[in-house]
Order: C-alpha cells, then structure tokens, then sequence
C-alpha cells in the first residue's frame, strides 16, 4: 500500500459519504471468545457467527431481480439463493451487493445499467426496511449490524460504468458507490495500469471506494498494489493452485497481496474452488497460510447463475463452512477475522485513507486523452 504522505495537494473540501464517521476511523473490536471448544463444531459456529456475523463479499442478487415480476424477500423467495430468512438462518451481517454488467456492455449504455442497478438496490431496501439498510461506512456497516438488520454495501460495479470520466466516478460515489472492479476496460487491461487508470485509483482512494481486483490481469493488480493508499480487494479470488480458474490468485500475488494488507474473498462456487465444503475449507487453508489470516474473507457469489458446493447451495449455509474450519483446528479469533474483522479492516481503511487524503488533494480533472495520449 502507498506512502499517504506521498501527496502535497491541499484543499479543505471533504466530499464522498462519510459524513457520520469520526476521524480518525474507529479502532477494531477487541476479540472475545464467544464458544465452548468442547461442543459440537456446528454449535460452535453458530455461536461464533451470532457474535461475529459473515460479511459477504459478493451477491448477484440485484441482477437475477430485476428479471423477476414480483418477489418479496422478507418472507423467502424461491426464485433466488437470497432472501432474509437465509440471511439470518447464515448469520450474515453484511452484503456487497454486485452491479456487474453482462460482458460487452460499455459506453452509455453500461452507464444506464448501473444507474438502473443503483435505482433497484434502493427500491429492494426501501420494501424490506426490517431486514435490510444501505451502508457505506465501517461505522455504518457496524451500527446496522446492532440494529439487527443486513448492511447493504454497494459494489463491485464495472469500470466499464466509469469510462474514461472521473465525474462519473464521483457521481457513482455520491450516490453510494463502495467498490470498482479494475478489469475490461482500456486504462486497466492485461499490460496493467495506464497513467489515466493510475489517477482513476487515487481518485478512488480519494473518495473511499475500494478497488475489485478479481479478474483483472496480474501486472493491473501489482501495480495497484503499488498505486493504492487503501487496501484492494479480490472479491471472488480463490488459490490458483488447487484450482486453475482464471480469477484464482497464483501463490506469489497471494504473498503480494498479504504484504500489503489487502483482501482475497474466497468465493463459494463449484467452477472455483470444487464441488465440495472441504474444497472450499482447502483453499480458506492456502490463502491464510501464504496470505496470512488478515487478508482472507468470504464471497458467497450468490445469485450469479453458477452451481455451488455441496452443502453451500445458498446464503444459509455459512454455519456448515465455519464448522468444517473449526474441525480443521483453525482458530476463534481467525474466524472472526474471516467472517467480519477483515472487511471492518478495510472499510476503515478506506475511509481513513479518504478523509487523510480529501486535506491535501482536490478532485482530479485529468483525462484520458492528456495521460495516456
């Protein structure tokens, strides 16, 4: 992660939404063991997860929604893997909600569709206020936490919704925008970062919005990690060496991305780390062992279309996931790093990294043209 003193910049406008948060960002919640050892390892998840709920790190759900007539999700839905009932039944606490578009939209029209996501992510909260609230912060995530309702996070979305436009960019942000996917566009491609796509990240760290590494290209993500002030994430990111998935994490980025406190998210899917819990619970071991336990966390990726392992076929199932790791000897304060303090971690982070960094850098007005020709 970059050097903060590494701007000389000066303003006194704060932009973005952290209104509502102290600065500093709040320190981590010390860690408290909440179950007995000698239990069943299902118990004892449950218990775990009560006290530290999952905060999942990618959910389709806003796309396979807007392709139903009528759904309600407070009372269950068939129709998708999510709905609050699984929600609770899984602990989870928190939710990134995913704007990803189809591939091949771009343009204005990646644009529209991402305002239309933002547009439904709002009506589906706004219908269901006992279970769910928008949040963009750590301290926002945390209160809707004790609120007993689901944090609703923004993002990823596409790069391909920002174009070459950092007023998008903030406009994005402004409306709750929490993280961006650096992947298919020109600026951040297979030859890595551009000089535009380097001021588009410390624009982001800027404003507080994370950067999604998760199928971009290993030279974008090295060099990110030199870029960013913020931790990045890999949202759905899994070992490459267990399963050779494009989007899976070769062991020397694992290392790299571990070194500079980043996030690798370990999604739930068959297609990326096997058809099985213990499959998952395998590559959970591998990035933690490279990675370190600090730079590991959870992406259900419900919701997208694709099969799941064998007893994690939807957002109730994190309990089974926690007990297999609990038999796997992983230690109570590991897991609680996994389901939430990491993502607490980052979230503060970023909203630290973008309060420090708003008292000496005004919004950009590069473009593409003048850096990258």
């Amino acid at each position: 992660m970059a050097d903060l003193q590494d701007e000389v910049h000066t303003t006194s406008d704060v932009d973005g939404p952290f209104e509502d948060e102290a600065f500093p960002a709040d320190p981590a919640e010390p860690f408290v063991s909440v179950s007995d050892p000698d239990t069943d390892p299902l118990e004892r998840a449950h218990a775990i997860l009560a006290a530290h709920p999952v905060a999942d790190g990618y959910s389709g759900l806003p796309w396979a929604l807007r392709h139903l007539p009528w759904y309600d999700l407070e009372t269950g839905e068939a129709a998708v893997d999510t709905d609050m009932p699984r929600l609770r039944e899984g602990h989870v606490g928190a939710l990134f909600w995913s704007l990803h578009l189809p591939e091949g939209m771009d343009g204005d029209r990646a644009v529209g569709a991402t305002l239309e996501q933002l547009d439904l992510v709002r009506a589906v909260v706004r219908t269901h206020p006992e279970g769910l609230r928008l949040a963009c912060t750590a301290g926002q995530t945390t209160d809707v936490r004790r609120c007993g309702r689901v944090a609703v996070l923004l993002g990823p979305a596409d790069a391909a919704a920002v174009g070459d436009s950092l007023g998008i960019l903030r406009s994005l942000c402004a409306l709750g925008l929490r993280v961006l996917t650096l992947s298919r566009v020109s600026w951040a491609s297979e030859a890595g970062l551009t000089r535009f796509g380097e001021e588009v990240l410390r624009e982001m760290n800027r404003l507080g919005v994370l950067a999604d590494l998760s199928g971009a290209s290993g030279e974008t993500l090295r060099r990110a990690l030199t870029v960013s002030k913020s931790p990045v994430l890999c949202t759905r990111s899994a070992a490459h060496a267990l399963r050779p998935h494009p989007a899976n994490l070769p062991d020397d980025l694992l290392v790299e991305l571990g070194e500079a406190k980043g996030l690798c998210m370990v999604p739930l899917t068959a297609k990326q780390t096997g058809p099985a819990v213990r499959d998952v619970a395998d590559h959970l071991d591998h990035v933690r062992a490279l990675a370190g336990p600090e730079s590991v966390g959870l992406s259900g990726t419900y919701d997208v279309g694709t099969a799941h392992p064998l007893e994690l076929a939807d957002a109730s199932c994190y309990p089974r996931l926690i007990a297999e790791l609990l038999g796997r000897g992983w230690p109570e304060a590991d897991i609680t790093l996994l389901t939430w303090g990491n993502v607490q971690r980052v979230l503060r982070s970023a909203d630290f990294t973008a309060r420090a960094t708003q008292q000496r850098r005004e919004p950009s007005t590069a473009k593409i043209a003048e850096l990258d020709g």
